[in-house]
Formats: C-alpha cells, structure tokens, sequence
C-alpha cells in the first residue's frame, strides 16, 4: 500500500531550478541487522530542487515488494537544511504508524531511501532525534561531503535565488552541513553513480562522477556497504538495475554483487 504525505508542497524554484539546470549544461562493516520485514515503512526522501514525482518509479517498486511506501514531498529550496529536516521526516514517520496501525501488522522498523540531499536531511535528523525503531538506509547520489559544484557555482547569479540556503549549504566549504554532521551510527548503504550527462559541471569535478557529485564525496564514515553504478546523479532514482539495488539492501542489508543472480524489479 502506498501513502503520501498529506501536506503538498510547490516551491517556487522548482521551475527555475530546471531552467537553471538547462542553462548550465550550455554554459558552463559491523554485523548486519535483523532482517527487513515486508510490514516495515520505507520513506522516500527526494534531492534539491525536485518532488516526489521524482521518486514514484522507486515509491512504487518498494510498494510492489510488499512495504508501506511514504513518499515525501518537501520545500527543498525554501529552507536551509536544519530547518527542512524535521518538518519532512517527523509527518512521514507519524504516517508510517499510523499506516502499520491501520494494516493491524506487528511492530515493524522504518527505513529511508533518499536521493542526494535527501539523504543529508536524514543525517541531521537523526543527529537530533533517536528513532527507536529504525532500520536501513539507502542514499543515492548523497553530497556526504560536499560538492565542489556547489563550491564553483554558488556564488554565479541567481544560485541563491534558484537553490535557497539548502542548495549553498551543499558544498564543501565554511557553510558545508554533510561535513558538519559526523559519521553514520546507523545501518547505511550508499550507491554513487559514475556517469554524467553534463560535461560542463563534471568538468568541475575530480575523478569519478555522477555529473554532480564525486564518487569519493559520496562516502561517508560508519557506511556498511558502498555501490558505484554506471547512472547519472539526475537520473538514478529511476534506474531499474538502481531500484534492484535498493530492494536488495533493505531485504539484506548489503548491496548485490556480480556473483550472486539478479532478480527482476
């Protein structure tokens, strides 16, 4: 069954984000845990400047497998990151109780599966708040220490404007919330995509990377397993072989290897 929060939410940047966007690409390992269980509630966290739209091929491929599916919708450039963090997680957690009550299954754990800044909001969330019950998480594309894009471009016109404080917030400077934030003492996968449809910020970015953020800064201390998939930062999240992966982990807890055989999703 899947849930959406019910609060909708429709930033004024979202347009110009993607105009933005458009524009730049002219110029410009403890033991694992216990076992997920079908009943447990997967939130969805999507990145900077997007919506839950952006999730619904991950949403309903998690819902398809037999969990309470929560996919958030938040005002990514509104806020800066401490101020973003509780007012999307906390509703989506009171949602997945409410949906575990409703469905009269047992106790069961709630996992995330966030996509680039998505990912650095459950960090500073659960750097404040205990959640008793929580299970995995699985982060894609996630800036954990900062993008050198965000270092380069931040102070180009309109940035600001177009990505608010969240989006300055995302480098690895003076102003860097992942740096800021420490190591992982939860259990955490992290897939890094090592494909770029943008050459032009790629261009900014040494070694490996997704168009956006490198591979080596999307590791993050304290990380169980780490992923590099041939996919884009844009684009991962509705990856077929991506969201395999994701399914994968939370089952497992580890991401799958060449060896062992693939699944359909």
């Amino acid at each position: 069954m899947a849930t959406h929060s019910m609060t909708r939410y429709f930033p004024i940047g979202k347009f110009a984000a993607l105009l933005f966007s458009s524009l730049l690409s002219v110029v410009a390992n403890p033991a694992l845990g216990a076992p997920a269980q079908a009943s447990d509630c997967v939130i969805l966290l999507h990145g900077l400047a997007k919506s839950d739209s952006s999730m619904e091929k991950l949403e309903q491929a998690i819902d398809n497998a037999g969990y309470i599916a929560v996919n958030v919708d938040y005002p990514s450039t509104d806020f800066p990151i401490e101020e973003l963090a509780g007012p999307a997680i906390a509703p989506a957690l009171d949602e997945c109780a409410r949906a575990t009550r409703d469905s009269n299954a047992p106790a069961s754990q709630v996992h995330f599966v966030t996509h680039s800044m998505g990912g650095i909001l459950v960090r500073q969330y659960l750097s404040r708040v205990n959640i008793e019950n929580l299970g995995r998480v699985v982060m894609l594309g996630p800036p954990n220490q900062g993008s050198e894009v965000v270092d380069k471009l931040g102070s180009f016109p309109g940035f600001h404007f177009i990505f608010g404080d969240a989006g300055l917030q995302l480098g690895s400077g003076k102003m860097s919330v992942p740096n800021q934030l420490g190591g992982a003492n939860f259990d955490v996968g992290i897939i890094a995509g090592t494909q770029s449809i943008n050459p032009i910020l790629s261009g900014m970015l040494p070694g490996k990377d997704d168009g956006k953020v490198t591979v080596a800064r999307t590791h993050l201390e304290g990380m169980r397993d780490h992923l590099e998939m041939p996919v884009t930062h844009v684009f991962m999240m509705k990856n077929s072989k991506v969201i395999q992966q994701v399914i994968h982990y939370l089952e497992h807890g580890r991401f799958q290897r060449e060896a062992e055989p693939h699944s359909d999703v």
